[in-house]
Formats: C-alpha cells, sequence, structure tokens
C-alpha cells in the first residue's frame, strides 16, 4: 500500500512515497534555507510563499521518482500541525485538493510523530519505548506504546535544544542556522573549559531548559570584547556561504572554540541525562532520539557511549530532520486502522501528540 507523504510545517516543502510503512520509493525535499539565511532565522510570510511555489514541482518529482501515478497510492498524508500555521495550510490544502479529485483517502499527521517514525523507516523499535524529539522547535520526550500510543513525559519550558543552538550560533556571528556550524567545531574545543549549569527543574524534573544556558554563553560574551572576532566571522560567511571548517578555524580562537564544545557538552548531557532517566522509569526497551538536532555528531557519539542496557535508535540524518518519508509513515498505521481526515480538518500550530 502506497501512500504519498507531504510535509510543510516550517522552511521545507518535502513530498515521499513510501509502501507499506517502510519502503521509501522516493523522497524529495525543497530546502528555503539560503532564504531564510539573511534574516537569521525563518521568516513565517516568506515560508509560506516559498511552499506554493515549490508544492507542485515538489509532488510531482516525489510520484515521478517513485515511478508512481496517483491510481497507485492507497492514501495521501499531510502534516497537520504542529508548525507555522501558514505553511501548514499550502501542504495540507494541496494534499485536500489531491484527495477529493482523485478520490484518495486524507490522512493527517501529527509531525512529531513523523519524527518518531523516522527512527522506525530504518530499524524495527521494540516497546515500550522513549522518544526524544530534539529539533529547532521541539525537545519533547515521549513514552511510546505498542500500537503506536503516546504520553508525554517531558518537554522544553522555554526553548528548544536546536533553537538554542541556532541563538548562540548567531550571537557569535556564525550565521543561520548555527547548530551545524557548533557541532563542526566543537571537537575543535576543550568541553570542560566552561563549566555551565546543568538546569535544575522544579515540578516534573523531566522537563528541559535552555534559556539559562543560552544566557551563559552571552554573559560570556559580554565579558570579553568580540567584535573584531565576530565581525571577522561575519565577513567570511558573506564572502563563502558555506565556509570549510579551516575557514572557520582561521576565524575562530581557542577560546571560542572552548565555549562552543563546553555549550555543546551541556546541551548533550541535558538531553540523554534526562531521556536515560525517563527510559528507566518506564523500564524502557528502546531509546529513540530523532528530529534536527539528532543529526548532531557529539549526540550521536555521546548517545553510543552510554553503554545503555537497551539500544539508541538515530535515524539517518536525512530523515532526521523535516521531510515527507516520515509523514507517509507515520500514516501507514492509521491507513490499517481506517483512520482518516476529514476535508474539514484545520492546520493546527500547537497540535498535541497524545
Amino acid at each position: 500500500m502506497r501512500i504519498l507523504g507531504i510535509e510543510s510545517s516550517c522552511d521545507e516543502t518535502a513530498a515521499a512515497v513510501v509502501d507499506d510503512g517502510v519502503s521509501i520509493l522516493s523522497s524529495v525535499v525543497a530546502s528555503q534555507l539560503a532564504t531564510h539565511a539573511r534574516y537569521g532565522g525563518v521568516v513565517p510570510e516568506l515560508a509560506s510563499r516559498e511552499h506554493l511555489r515549490a508544492i507542485v514541482p515538489v509532488v510531482r518529482l516525489a510520484l515521478d521518482e517513485a515511478k508512481s501515478s496517483y491510481s497507485d497510492l492507497s492514501a495521501i498524508a499531510a502534516t497537520i500541525g504542529p508548525g507555522l500555521v501558514g505553511s501548514l495550510l499550502v501542504g495540507l490544502t494541496f494534499a485536500k485538493s489531491l484527495s477529493f479529485a482523485r478520490g484518495i483517502p486524507l490522512i493527517g499527521v501529527n509531525h512529531i510523530e513523523g519524527h518518531i517514525h523516522a527512527a522506525i523507516l530504518d530499524a524495527p523499535v521494540e516497546f515500550p519505548a522513549v522518544a526524544l524529539i530534539v529539533s529547532g522547535g521541539h525537545t519533547h520526550l515521549f513514552e511510546v506504546n505498542p500500537g503506536f500510543s503516546y504520553r508525554l513525559i517531558g518537554k522544553t519550558r522555554d526553548d528548544a535544544a536546536g533553537e538554542a543552538f541556532d541563538k548562540v550560533g548567531k550571537l557569535l556571528g556564525f550565521g543561520y542556522p548555527g547548530g551545524p556550524v557548533i557541532d563542526q567545531l566543537a571537537p575543535y574545543g576543550n568541553p570542560s573549559a566552561v563549566k555551565f549549569t546543568l538546569a535544575k527543574m522544579k515540578g516534573n524534573t523531566l522537563d528541559f531548559s535552555f534559556s539559562g544556558l543560552k544566557t551563559a554563553v552571552l554573559r560570556w560574551t559580554q565579558a570579553r570584547d568580540l567584535t573584531a572576532e565576530t565581525q571577522a566571522r561575519k565577513e567570511l560567511l558573506a564572502a563563502h556561504p558555506q565556509p570549510s571548517t579551516d575557514e572557520w578555524l582561521t576565524v575562530t580562537p581557542q577560546t571560542t572554540r572552548d565555549v562552543l564544545a563546553s555549550f555543546q557538552r551541556t546541551v548533550i548531557e541535558e538531553l540523554l541525562r534526562r531521556a536515560a532517566v525517563a527510559a528507566e522509569s518506564i523500564a524502557a526497551r528502546a531509546l529513540i532520539i530523532s528530529g534536527g538536532v539528532a543529526c548532531n555528531s557529539g549526540l550521536r557519539t555521546a548517545a553510543r557511549n552510554l553503554h545503555l542496557p537497551y539500544p539508541v535508535y538515530f535515524p539517518s540524518p536525512g530523515l532526521s530532520t523535516d521531510n515527507a518519508a516520515m509523514i507517509a509513515a507515520a500514516a501507514f498505521p492509521k491507513l490499517k486502522r481506517g483512520e482518516f481526515t476529514s476535508f474539514n480538518a484545520a492546520a493546527s500550530a500547537n497540535l498535541t501528540l497524545a
């Protein structure tokens, strides 16, 4: 049973065809990174306009690469939330139009559930499991049970982890998105050089907080005159939109490399410490780590060095960031259960997963 998946929750227009929930026949992603980089973050109105331009050719290409026609599809799945409401509307409305015109069932999918299924696309996972979804917009811990029922057991109270990475990167002149550059340069710094305080949460101790850590990096920069150093990085970025590691290192002194390494180490420790406690609390048989920050090489290495009594599953990098294959995969169990979505369903910017 083939499902066409459509994802447009933020700044990437994606379409994919997945067979029987596990076999990816095509996966096409049109990135808007260049559009938003100049503004230092995603501009919602621009994102919506870019989705409008890209949605038709992206879906057409996904069907072509899968050697599929609409008559081969058992369902059309689209992200219904959470995300930027204008962006969500483009993908969802297009999916509704296809569903109506072609007489193909429509399935609305929660974006976060898609990230959980991204890991399952690569390998079978035993349940119960804990899923750590960590990206620029989300930092959540879920209990995942057989039949794909979910219970939220922890979430960020302020910034998402990926958002903290990007804000620190922007603060230090590394541009947007800053997370990949921090990961690129962290191995060249001393992760113990700067002592950042771990967050102590009142109430639910499995919740996260990264605003204090981000502020600590700001205070570190304010205590030093980094004007010339930061300007040099901005000029490098203006001359070369994608500087090499060596080029970044030439304009990044050792002290700044050390703070990058220390910041990344602290974020990783916060994420894995709570994920391990959550897994122990439910006697989990697996830990899933997904979302854009799951591409972080430091996080992947640290998770695999924990020697936990259960396996840790990461999606491949291409499935960690926003994509439509994960949306189609998450729709497959719903298709088997006959859980279809009405044309009256609205995009929900703050949709929860339960």
